[in-house]
């Protein structure tokens, strides 16, 4: 035998011996995750690692605005699925398929855009954050978690929180408003809200923090369009909500369509590696929005589908979603030399953590259960008319209104949102059904039965030029002792590619609401929709103007109690409600002009119509002198700010005290008040609670720079709460 063949049969033995002895400890549950991950990521072929950064869909697609020929057959080494289905069977087969048809028996990864609820829908996110209540947004996120496990959704792409600041922008109502801190807090509620304490737990699901980054900030409103930042506003702005998320434990990040200052954010390291991983330590998966990496040719910065693939992946970009470029060129780039493959491995190793964070191995399947024992259960529903409730925001109560009086014995119900399901559900309505939502009418009916008869009329559609039920409407107002009209948008009049140059209810609308009000009796408006709404056609005319927002399944209880008083409006605006679209963007935290009374719109009034933070209750709060425990402070102390409050009506309440902070002198100009604290509490009629701010200087009094290095500078900063303001200093 010759020494080749001696060599070779060495080998070969050395092979076979070491196979008996190869044990596999990415399927040994007690071994430790990052075991487990290098553990079968050295077993897997490129084909494999390739696939495994591939994500397909599966079911019915309910977003127009992501059209594919056909649900492709699924293969058994998929990384991940957009698992449109409801079907614990088909999940349980596909699933089946991967788990003990493919070689290494690697669970297929399940997401879905779960973003207001799942089956039971809660209402929109920026209605969401009009409650100021983490707790409940928590709540509906648990809720929405358990519906999608039971359904065989692992993951969601929720939470958005982009810091919207123009209300042409469709997407607005996807996140939490134009504050960064307050998008930061209610993200992280959402987030902790999704995956509990466990993934691994009945009911967790993996959250997703989206746009990364910087979405909102498209030019003119536009989706999908370029966006200009600066390094400044990157870090003062865009990545704080970010953070926060990622301190709550977010499983996965989604990078944004937009090109970030000519680097489209789903090609751009410097964001998504030198900042979420390098900087924030973030260790979970990125996964691309729809398309974006195909994108990457018409932003102009690949010149075909292969440059794209290896742009992306480079930059830190591990799944890509639907357009199944890294599957058709990873293989070849990595072959090439182009795509080191250890960039690949990163990203597989990645994509697995979360797989083995979520007991996909150990659970890969779901017990099939039917209908009623996954979906609107009876603590779900009161889970969603609560927040429901709690968003909507009293913008207007002339002569007292709201809530209706004991006398009022009949109610003209009008309007194109009185007795729609579908559109109260808003854009991005999960699994939800129309069937399940009640109606306005429904429940003003049920909460008024016995006391109030309800006369129903249309009287004018969402939009169009049809008058035809305009006397019906008008004689039904006259007979009544109060006049209810529910306007709005429809719910893909906002979201995803849904912008627009007019804020302004259509035409029809404007001019039935001023026809209503003409027939002399109290006028409501509920106002549905899901942006702010240039009012300046219908407020004069209403008494009362309700923004509801796009409640959910529960929307038509939630308005019927809070008419009837049984529940005080709480909301407050979480986004400014501009004049109109030409004074966009306006929002509360802008940096000072350098002639503060001057260079406004000479045709235009320089307020909004409603600022952030605005809405009226059917109780009154008394603000105590606002009161701080010291008037210096040095690094490393703290300094606490208290303030009592007393509901001095005959109606107990909710209030929200929000806690602001000026630096009035700073080496980067700072905005003119920034929202740094909110709480909010239950305060029983002719009773007080003291609400109370502990101020951290390094977390509250510091600021970024164009590099993201915090700066604490000595000197006066003022507080801010309901109008007043103290002044203490840093020394």
């Amino acid at each position: 035998m010759n020494r080749k063949a001696i060599a070779l049969w060495l080998l070969v033995a050395a092979a076979g011996l070491a196979g008996c002895s190869d044990r596999e400890v990415y399927k040994d549950p007690a071994a430790g995750v990052e075991d487990r991950v290098e553990d079968l990521l050295g077993r897997m072929t490129l084909e494999e690692k390739v696939m495994q950064v591939t994500q397909w869909t599966y079911g019915k697609n309910m977003n127009v605005n992501n059209v594919e020929s056909e649900t492709k057959a699924v293969s058994p080494m998929i990384g991940s699925l957009l698992y449109r289905s409801s079907s614990p069977a088909y999940y349980n087969r596909i699933q089946r398929k991967a788990v003990e048809e493919s070689r290494l028996g690697i669970p297929i990864l399940c997401g879905f855009d779960v973003i207001h609820g799942y089956r039971t829908i809660f209402p929109i996110p920026l209605g969401q954050a009009c409650s100021w209540n983490e707790a409940l947004v928590g709540e509906s996120c648990r809720v929405a978690a358990r519906e999608s496990r039971l359904s065989g959704v692992h993951w969601t792409f929720s939470p958005m929180v982009d810091v919207a600041r123009d209300a042409r922008w469709g997407r607005v109502s996807e996140g939490y408003g134009e504050d960064p801190y307050l998008n930061g807090m209610m993200g992280a509620a959402a987030v902790k809200g999704y995956q509990g304490d466990d993934l691994t737990a009945d009911g967790a699901i993996a959250a997703c923090l989206k746009h990364f980054v910087g979405y909102a900030y498209s030019d003119g409103g536009r989706d999908y369009h370029y966006t200009e930042i600066s390094p400044q506003t990157l870090w003062d702005t865009a990545l704080p909500p970010f953070e926060m998320g990622v301190k709550a434990g977010a499983a996965t990040v989604m990078s944004a369509f937009n090109d970030i200052s000519g680097i489209p954010a789903s090609a751009n390291r410097y964001t998504m590696t030198d900042i979420l991983r390098g900087m924030w330590g973030f260790d979970g998966l990125v996964v691309s929005d729809w398309d974006a990496v195909k994108q990457l040719v018409a932003q102009g910065v690949a010149a075909d589908r292969a440059e794209a693939a290896a742009k992306a992946i480079t930059a830190g970009l591990d799944m890509d979603m639907v357009d199944d470029v890294y599957r058709e060129n990873l293989e070849a780039l990595v072959e090439s030399g182009r795509v080191p493959e250890k960039v690949l491995d990163e990203a597989v190793r990645r994509i697995l953590r979360v797989k083995f964070r979520l007991g996909l191995f150990e659970n890969p399947y779901i017990e099939e259960l039917p209908d009623e024992q996954r979906y609107l259960s009876t603590e779900a529903r009161a889970a969603a008319r609560e927040l429901a409730a709690e968003s909507m925001v009293l913008l207007k109560n002339r002569g007292r209104t709201l809530p209706v009086a004991g006398d009022v014995r009949r109610i003209a119900l009008m309007g194109p949102m009185a007795d729609n399901r579908a559109d109260l559900m808003g854009s991005w309505w999960g699994q939800g059904e129309a069937d399940d939502v009640v109606t306005i009418l429904e429940g003003v009916k049920a909460e008024f039965a016995g006391k109030a008869r309800i006369d129903y009329v249309k009287g004018c559609d969402f939009d169009g030029g049809d008058r035809s039920e305009f006397a019906r409407a008008a004689a039904a107002a006259r007979g009544a002792d109060l006049v209810v009209l529910c306007m709005g948008e429809k719910r893909n009049w906002s979201g995803e590619n849904a912008s627009r140059a007019s804020l302004a209810l259509p035409a029809i609308q404007e001019e039935f609401v001023r026809e209503m009000a003409r027939m002399g009796r109290p006028v409501v408006v509920l106002l549905s929709s899901g942006r702010p709404v240039d009012v300046r056609g219908v407020e004069p005319a209403a008494d009362a103007l309700v923004e509801i927002w796009q409640p959910g399944t529960e929307g038509g209880s939630a308005v019927a109690q809070l008419l009837s008083g049984k529940v005080n409006p709480s909301g407050r605006l979480a986004i400014t409600f501009p004049v109109c679209a030409e004074q966009q963007p306006v929002y509360y935290n802008q940096r000072q002009a350098a002639r503060p009374k001057s260079g406004r719109y000479q045709n235009l009034q320089h307020e909004p119509m409603y600022p952030f933070g605005y809405g009226l209750s059917y109780t009154t709060f008394e603000y105590g002198p606002l009161r701080l425990d010291r008037e210096t402070l040095r690094r490393g102390e703290r300094l606490t700010a208290e303030v009592e409050v007393t509901n001095g009506g005959a109606m107990d309440g909710k209030e929200t005290v929000m806690w602001f902070l000026s630096d009035p002198t700073a080496s980067i100009s700072r905005p003119v008040r920034e929202l740094k604290h909110f709480e909010k509490q239950f305060i029983p009629a002719g009773e007080s609670r003291v609400f109370r701010f502990e101020i951290d200087p390094v977390r509250d009094l510091s600021f970024p720079d164009h590099t993201g290095k915090r700066l604490l500078e000595n000197g006066a900063f003022y507080l801010h709460v309901n109008g007043q303001k103290v002044k203490f200093e840093l020394i």
